[in-house]
């Protein structure tokens, strides 16, 4: 069987969202692997502020980049789900995306240091360029989407305008002004289809593909948390040759391997897209990530955060180092429960279980003080590890009796 080769110029229709065997692209997976390059960026920011006792502003800062980086890569995610034509113009727009998403990494530092957006926002405006390209020429492929397709172009040019106009508002004005935009930010989906027209074939909505749309996310869940993992190698490897081998540094490692494959584990438990049956559910869904994969990050800057603890090198006490581990593996937790009520048939969460994750790994954190970091994060491993035996037994009871 030949390979079909990349044509010069197609139509850019809407796909069918029924669309048998639905899979990622490898443009797609190159996408994910730049923005994962930025995510990392920010995680490396966030590890050396929380280190240098820097907490708040971090935190804050870290919010700020992620917000821009995850939004980037949901446009373009649910663009192509509805509209991957994989012309070679369409490669070129998203080739310039790329570039955008590099451009936004090089000005994360600055964001953090004294909220200097510059860089980002000219990273954004490249990427918008590219993507407002690609609505306005869904809109002519797709005529029965026009009203979606051109809102969607509309509202993202607006925006971006505002953008760059926050650019040049000072301190702390563009603090309100970057709440306000993200706001509008969230509403342009919205807004957009809304416009949707019903015709003959059904909703003229954009027409994303579920099982596509849990694929993706599930794909730049793996990737957030191989960053992770390379963060932590990273963080370990000094302490190593610096310090030489400790059991606390053991315990520590095998922590953080334990959270880790905790929060793969308890992320990819089951699928979601069967729950994906309607515009409101995978808003929800969909927006609800922000949290999950921030969470992800966040969580191997923390354990790097651990690491520096242990090793005397931060600025922080090995309870506030704990707690930028705790803190965030709760947060997944409990947003990803929340994601799965829209998804999942009634009663196949297990809320006992969840909340006894989220006390545990808090109570963990709490003792690092008494117990050490290394014992102490190891004890978070094992408490996702009892919450993934109790979710896998309630699962295994309930496919038992055929529910």
């Amino acid at each position: 069987m030949t390979t079909p080769r990349t044509e010069w110029f197609r139509s850019m229709t809407a796909r069918d969202p029924h669309e048998e065997h639905r899979a990622s692209s490898p443009l797609e997976l190159l996408f994910d692997l730049t923005i994962v390059v930025a995510i990392s960026t920010a995680a490396a920011e966030l590890h050396h502020a929380i280190s240098e006792a820097h907490v708040l502003a971090g935190v804050l800062g870290y919010l700020v980049v992620f917000f821009a980086l995850w939004w980037a890569w949901l446009n373009f995610t649910w663009f192509a789900s509805a509209y991957d034509c994989d012309d070679a113009l369409y490669r070129v727009l998203v080739v310039l995306k790329m570039a955008g998403i590099l451009v936004l990494a090089v000005g994360i530092p600055a964001a953090f240091e004294h909220f200097d957006i510059g860089t980002v926002v000219l990273g954004y405006t490249i990427m918008r360029v590219a993507m407002v390209a690609l609505w306005l020429r869904a809109s002519h492929g797709d005529p029965a989407r026009a009203a979606v397709t051109r809102a969607y172009a509309l509202g993202l040019t607006v925006i971006q305008i505002l953008w760059i106009g926050l650019v040049f508002v000072p301190v702390p004005w563009s603090f309100v002004g970057f709440v306000v935009l993200v706001i509008g930010e969230l509403c342009v989906p919205l807004f957009a289809e809304s416009r949707e027209v019903a015709t003959e074939a059904g909703p003229g909505g954009t027409t994303w593909h579920p099982e596509h749309i849990a694929e993706r996310y599930g794909l730049l869940t793996l990737i957030v948390l191989g960053e992770v993992i390379l963060g932590i190698t990273g963080a370990f490897g000094p302490a190593l040759s610096e310090r030489g081998f400790s059991i606390s540094l053991l315990l520590l490692g095998v922590g953080g391997l334990l959270v880790v494959v905790g929060l793969w584990w308890i992320y990819f438990l089951a699928g979601d897209d069967e729950g994906l049956t309607s515009q409101r559910v995978a808003f929800l869904w969909g927006y609800g990530h922000y949290v999950v994969f921030a969470g992800v990050a966040a969580t191997g800057a923390g354990i790097e955060v651990a690491v520096d603890a242990e090793e005397h090198t931060s600025h922080v006490s090995v309870t506030t180092a704990a707690f930028s581990i705790a803190v965030p593996i709760a947060l997944v937790l409990v947003v990803l429960t929340l994601l799965r009520r829209l998804t999942w048939a009634p009663g196949s969460i297990s809320y006992g279980a969840v909340a006894l994750g989220v006390v545990g790994v808090l109570a963990c954190a709490a003792l690092a003080g008494l117990v050490g970091i290394g014992l102490s994060v190891l004890l978070m491993g094992l408490v996702l590890a009892g919450m993934l035996l109790a979710y896998l037994l309630r699962l295994r009871r309930r496919a038992a009796v055929g529910v």
